[in-house]
C-alpha cells in the first residue's frame, strides 16, 4: 500500500525506515526538514513540501508527532487532499477524546481512521518489533494490517476509536511503575554494597525480570541516559493518563502523581531529554 510518514522524530524515522524496507514508504514529511533530507538520502523517497501534498499522494498515512494539538493540526491539513478511503494511522500518544475528534474530521470527508499507539521503544521502532494497540474500525484495520507489519510484531484490536489510546494510557502507568520499581531496587541494592553485575545476572532471569531491567539495568548503573524514551515526553503521557482518570469517578492513580513530581524535579534540574531510566539520580540522592 502506497504510505506515507508524518513526523521523523526518533520513533517515526524508524517506523519510515522499516516501511521502506518493505517496500510500501511512498513520500515522507517532518515539521523541521533536516529530518527528512536525512531519510530521504538514505532510502531514495522523496519529502513532500507540504502535509496536503503528501496525503494527495497516499493510500495509507501513517502519523507520529508529540501532542494532542499536534494531531489535530496535521488531520486537518490531511482532510483538505486525501483521497476518500484513504486511511489515516495515527502512531502518537494522545486522549482518546482526542483519537475520537480525529476520526470525526476525517470521517466527514469519508477518510478511515485508526487510533494506534505503540510501545517497544526507539529499539523496538527500528527492528519492526513493535507492540501496536488499535482503536478503531476492524475492516480498516485489516485492510492497514499488511502494511501496519512492517512496523509492529504484535497488532491488537482493542475497540472503538479511542480504545487504542486508552490502552496505551495503561501502558504508560505500568511503564511509570516499573521506572520506580526497578529504579529503587537498583539504589537500594548498590546501598547493600552488593555486585551490581551480578544483581542483574540474576535478577532479570527471574520473577523480577522485565523489558525495562534488561534494556536499561547496565546503562543507568553506569550513569548514561541517552536517549530511548524521554523524561518530558513520558511526563506529558502520564499528564493525559491524569486527565481520562479524571472522567472516571473513583479512579485513583497515586503512582503516576509521584512519577510526574519526579519528573518535573528531573525536568528543572536540566534532564528531560533524557530516558525515563535517569530517575535513577533521584534514587541514588
Amino acid at each position: 500500500m502506497k504510505s506515507g510518514v508524518i513526523g521523523l522524530g526518533a520513533m517515526g524515522a524508524g517506523m519510515a525506515m522499516n516501511l521502506h524496507k518493505a517496500g510500501h514508504l511512498h513520500r515522507v514529511w517532518n515539521r523541521t526538514a533536516e529530518k527528512a533530507k536525512k531519510l530521504t538520502a538514505e532510502t531514495g523517497v522523496a519529502a513532500a513540501d507540504s502535509i496536503p501534498a503528501l496525503a494527495a499522494e497516499c493510500e495509507l498515512i501513517v502519523v507520529c508527532v508529540s501532542r494532542d494539538a499536534d494531531v489535530i493540526e496535521v488531520v486537518r491539513k490531511i482532510a483538505e487532499t486525501a483521497r476518500p478511503g484513504t486511511i489515516v494511522v495515527d502512531t502518537s500518544t494522545v486522549s482518546s477524546d482526542t483519537a475520537v475528534q480525529a476520526a470525526k474530521l476525517l470521517d466527514a470527508k469519508k477518510i478511515r481512521f485508526l487510533d494506534c499507539p505503540v510501545s517497544g521503544g526507539v529499539e523496538g521502532a527500528k527492528k519492526g518489533t513493535l507492540s501496536m494497540m488499535v482503536g478503531g474500525d476492524e475492516a480498516t484495520l485489516a485492510a492497514a494490517r499488511p502494511t501496519l507489519s512492517a512496523m509492529a510484531a504484535n497488532i491488537v484490536h482493542i475497540g472503538p476509536t479511542g480504545a487504542g489510546q486508552a490502552c496505551k494510557a495503561v501502558n504508560q502507568i505500568m511503564c511509570a511503575g516499573i521506572n520506580q520499581a526497578v529504579t529503587e531496587a537498583l539504589a537500594f541494592g548498590e546501598k547493600m554494597k552488593l555486585n551490581m553485575d551480578r544483581v542483574l545476572d540474576v535478577v532479570t532471569k527471574g520473577a523480577a525480570g522485565n523489558w525495562f531491567l534488561d534494556h536499561r539495568g547496565r546503562t543507568m548503573l553506569a550513569g548514561s541516559y541517552s536517549v530511548g524514551f524521554k523524561v518530558n515526553l513520558h511526563h506529558k503521557d502520564l499528564g493525559i493518563c491524569v486527565k481520562m482518570a479524571a472522567h472516571a469517578p473513583g479512579t485513583r492513580i497515586p503512582l503516576v502523581q509521584q512519577t510526574i513530581a519526579d519528573y518535573e524535579t528531573l525536568m528543572k534540574q536540566g534532564h528531560g531529554d533524557e530516558d525515563i531510566s535517569s530517575l535513577y539520580r533521584l534514587r541514588r540522592q
